[in-house]
């Protein structure tokens, strides 16, 4: 059996048919290998016998006519993951821009080990060339059923996210569908004091030492709802967290930092995610999908990696090299022969040119 028909046997449970899930396990192979979404540069060293030309109208095809299913992607990113539930969840938001149009991408996460791990997403769209600027409320809303109508409420542990993911309207969705939550407040952010006055979530933390650690007595009201406040006091800015339940910690909200660690991973320490010019919202959505599967593979790699060989620790007290990066330069070691379809004779060719003589 061949190396990649092994791989195509994993992919077997997504479900689709054998054409598809073979042309999967090739994308991600040559993906890894070149370790850009730059079409061409992936259509270099596309597994196969035909020609780079002919890939890369296959790779276009795929990005144009596949309907991908992302619920299909979001169980699989589950089971590579391999955590229990309930899991942590982050949303965020990560956007750059194409000459003149913007890409804007509203992501869910599941957060694990300090990495996060892409579940569902949406590229924002307006009128035009692409939606600058935050989502709003409906559209959060709608990532976030997509997620309840696969895996339930049940497996949420808590949803985390920046202050600009903070609305009225957005917290009562929360609490309706009794999803927790750990959201960051902006400083001007009303909130009721010990006496029921409603005054600026800075105040209240005004005369809270550097970096210590304050929560709130009792519930407060904010946004419309009855919330349990923490926060602190940085060099330049205030930390202020809310949550729904009395044992709200900043601890809880700092995992949200592991989808930031995600998008360096897709773009300038990992994937080349902004080198892309595919700009469409379906085929970019597509193109995401390769993305978290590749991702997926490689953390998991670097993870059992680490199992065999603990990874160097720097005087920072963090690892030289990450297990995701970890992870890819394994991945890359191993699949690189099967992109790789030259003949001995083609060998000896190619080899005349580094000759001298």
């Amino acid at each position: 059996m061949s190396d990649l028909h092994c791989i195509e046997q994993a992919l077997e449970s997504t479900g689709w048919n054998q054409a598809r899930i073979k042309f999967l396990a090739r994308s991600l192979v040559a993906l890894i290998a070149v370790k850009t979404v730059c079409l061409s540069q992936i259509a270099a060293v596309f597994p196969g016998e035909a020609l780079p030309a002919s890939h890369y109208k296959r790779i276009q095809r795929f990005l144009r006519h596949f309907d991908l299913d992302s619920t299909t992607i979001a169980t699989l990113v589950v089971r590579l993951v391999g955590q229990e539930p309930p899991w942590t969840l982050a949303l965020d938001r990560t956007n750059w821009k194409l000459g003149k149009t913007e890409i804007n991408i509203l992501l869910l996460a599941l957060v694990w080990r300090g990495v996060a791990f892409p579940l569902f997403w949406t590229v924002l769209e307006k009128e035009g060339r692409g939606k600058a600027g935050n989502s709003n409320t409906e559209e959060r809303i709608a990532l976030m059923e997509r997620f309840v109508s696969t895996f339930g409420t049940g497996k949420v542990a808590y949803l985390c996210a920046d202050r600009e993911f903070v609305s009225k309207q957005w917290l009562a969705w929360l609490s309706r569908q009794r999803i927790s939550f750990r959201l960051r407040l902006k400083c001007d952010t009303l909130v009721a004091n010990a006496r029921g006055e409603m005054v600026c979530a800075d105040w209240l933390f005004r005369d809270c030492p550097l970096g210590q650690e304050r929560l709130l007595v009792g519930a407060r009201h904010c946004l419309g709802q009855h919330l349990f406040v923490v926060g602190t006091r940085l060099c330049d800015d205030f930390l202020i967290v809310v949550g729904d339940t009395p044992v709200v910690s900043l601890q809880d909200y700092a995992l949200r930092w592991g989808i930031e660690t995600l998008f360096g991973c897709l773009k300038s320490r990992g994937f080349c995610l902004e080198a892309t010019h595919v700009v469409a919202p379906e085929r970019l959505s597509k193109l995401l999908a390769l993305l978290a599967l590749a991702f997926c593979w490689a953390f998991a790699a670097g993870l059992w990696r680490a199992e065999q060989q603990p990874p160097k620790i720097k005087k920072h007290g963090r690892p030289a090299v990450s297990l995701f990066r970890s992870g890819l330069d394994f991945l890359r070691r191993v699949l690189m022969p099967l992109c790789g379809q030259a003949q001995q004779e083609d060998f000896r060719i190619a080899l005349r040119f580094l000759s001298c003589t």
